[in-house]
């Protein structure tokens, strides 16, 4: 009585906690999350729709708020934003029709501490067309010989995809943003319907950025290399203003594409992590298999 004490929960190793179990319909709103950086790539954050069985989103926590690497830094965008000292807020509309059911696991070695949050939604009636928020993790090291780092596929069904945040390490110096982002829709063969001009340029940049930003749409706001590092960046856009439909199915890649000294393209073997985000009519396809914890932290 009298006032909060401490309005936070424990995670215990090895166990998944509900955060929100909601009976619909309705639209969660607003989400805000704040806790200490070793559950950024430890913790999972899932969120179920309508009873399904496989989440629709199912994401490392600080990835999910496009904070990548495991680190903690600002955001100021539309729908996520990150402020001092770590307050993760997603304002990405999440419609459901029977029930929403978040959940968080903690696949740390330790209990962790001080995990805060609040889920902000109202309950009223869900337009027929209203898609289902989606969103997907994925980590690869691009090979050489063919340098595509895939951020979606394998998906059917209608929707729209709506951003997609970046954790990227670079493994060899020079510049190393010169690939193309490929959206593959709809029966898409070799070449897609819409091909960047590079990866500076899809996030908003030019001319090798030469700055971090942060904007309501799309940001560049890490640039890191500390002493014994490797270069580490992250970017995020998301098309709200222009969000790319489909009807039947959809494919993202972006190439790892850099310089050699004499300004000729070079494919890189770099380390890439993605979220994507998107809305969709359910059922969803299988996404794969999340990475265990000494797979999805940086080098």
């Amino acid at each position: 009585k009298g006032w909060k004490v401490r309005p936070c929960i424990t995670l215990e190793p090895g166990t998944t906690t509900t955060l929100a179990n909601i009976e619909g319909p309705g639209t969660i709103q607003h989400i805000w999350i704040t806790v200490a950086p070793k559950l950024y790539r430890d913790g999972i954050i899932r969120f179920y729709w309508d009873e399904e069985e496989t989440p629709s989103v199912e994401v490392p926590l600080g990835d999910f708020f496009a904070n990548g690497h495991g680190l903690r830094y600002n955001v100021n965008s539309l729908p996520i934003s990150v402020n001092p000292s770590g307050g993760f807020n997603s304002y990405w509309p999440m419609p459901f029709r029977k029930r929403a059911r978040v959940t968080i696991e903690n696949q740390h070695m330790e209990a962790v501490s001080g995990f805060f949050y609040q889920i902000s939604y109202e309950l009223d009636d869900v337009s027929e067309d209203a898609g289902y928020f989606h969103a997907q993790w994925r980590r690869s090291v691009t090979p050489g010989e063919a340098p595509d780092h895939v951020i979606l596929d394998e998906i059917s069904g209608q929707g729209h995809y709506v951003g997609t945040s970046m954790s990227w390490t670079q493994l060899a110096n020079g510049w190393w943003g010169e690939g193309e982002i490929k959206f593959y829709i709809d029966g898409d063969g070799e070449y897609p319907t819409i091909c960047g001009t590079g990866t500076e340029d899809y996030f908003g940049g030019a001319w090798g950025f030469g700055d971090t930003f942060s904007t309501p749409f799309l940001g560049y706001p890490l640039w890191r290399r500390e002493a014994g590092e490797v270069p580490k960046h992250g970017l995020y856009r998301w098309h709200i203003m222009d969000p790319i439909r489909f009807e039947s199915d959809l494919r993202v890649t972006m190439q790892a594409l850099g310089w050699l000294p004499n300004h000729k393209f070079r494919p890189l073997e770099d380390d890439i992590c993605s979220v994507a985000y998107w809305y969709q009519t359910e059922p969803h396809g299988a996404y794969p298999a999340m990475l265990p914890v000494e797979k999805r932290w940086p080098r």
